[in-house]
């Protein structure tokens, strides 16, 4: 299996979360190797996607170089994960990547858009050979050997709309774009005030996140499934560890989970060499693996 690009530029227009600014962006091809890289064209600086430049996870997903960051890129990087995208330049003129829905559809929508493309260089898969677990009181979250590339989360809300949900992924493709890319983020009422006085939160809304008061959803619309709230934190745990900059063959289990566990468990995996193997599939293995990105 060969390493995937975009086959043309795509560009959009969307609100930040925090700042509620909005963001012009484009995703653009980028040659075999080169991996996946945000540009923040208001300040010249180039922010490659890997473990080592998450500068933050407190309320998202924040990568940085040369004193500047981008927060907020986990939904853009679930759907390149998604997609099979290795290498890809991403313009960005704000601080942060734009919310869209709360979800991860309209960057799957972009990347169809555009259509994606082989090129020359074999595509890089890790292998994970040892369980490795990253645990903080009841939360954890861990990755094991398996054949298969799949997804295991389980959240408990004291909240009459969330309570206890659980939900596996067999990764593909498919599965993703039908189980998963349109469950959105989600908060509570009673904390956008506390956020907006510190200045967060400030393009949150109805129209890009699920908001709960203390009994209800509050959407008009209501939800788009009925466990949309653990199905999103699958959705945030895939574009936190598309950060191991290849796709790879595990399966991820948490409950409660967070992009700081997640970004803990990178760097646990990536500590021992002896967690994993990195290989170009080029075998009978290689055309199964494949087929997750039909």
């Amino acid at each position: 299996m060969r390493q995937l690009t975009l086959k043309k530029k795509v560009e959009g227009v969307g609100v930040g979360l925090h700042k509620g600014e909005p963001i012009h962006f484009s995703l653009s091809p980028l040659d075999a190797n080169a991996g996946i890289v945000f540009y923040r064209s208001d300040t010249n600086t180039y922010i490659e996607a890997k473990p080592s430049n998450v500068i933050d996870t407190q309320m998202a997903t924040v990568i940085g170089q040369e004193g500047e960051s981008i927060s907020t890129i986990e939904h853009l990087l679930s759907a390149t994960y998604a997609y099979g995208i290795d290498n890809v330049l991403i313009h960005i003129d704000a601080p942060e990547a734009p919310v869209l829905d709360g979800s991860s559809a309209s960057f799957c929508m972009m990347f169809n858009e555009s259509g994606i493309v082989e090129q020359e260089a074999n595509k890089k898969i890790m292998i994970l050979k040892k369980e490795v677990e990253i645990r903080e009181g009841n939360k954890y979250a861990k990755i094991s050997p398996s054949a298969n590339s799949e997804f295991t989360f389980s959240i408990d809300f004291n909240h009459p709309s969330i309570g206890f949900q659980k939900f596996h992924l067999n990764f593909s493709k498919e599965n993703y774009l039908e189980q998963i890319s349109r469950a959105r983020t989600f908060g509570f009422l009673k904390d956008f005030q506390m956020l907006r006085n510190r200045n967060l939160a400030l393009g949150a809304s109805l129209d890009n996140a699920v908001v709960l008061d203390e009994k209800k959803v509050i959407n008009s619309d209501g939800l788009r499934f009925s466990n949309e709230f653990v199905r999103h934190k699958i959705l945030d745990a895939i574009g936190d560890l598309a950060l191991l900059e290849m796709s790879y063959l595990g399966h991820y289990e948490s409950h409660a989970g967070s992009h700081d566990l997640n970004h803990k468990l990178t760097l646990e995996i990536l500590k021992d060499p002896a967690n994993y193997i990195i290989t170009d599939l080029q075998d009978v293995r290689d055309k199964t693996f494949s087929k997750a990105y039909v």
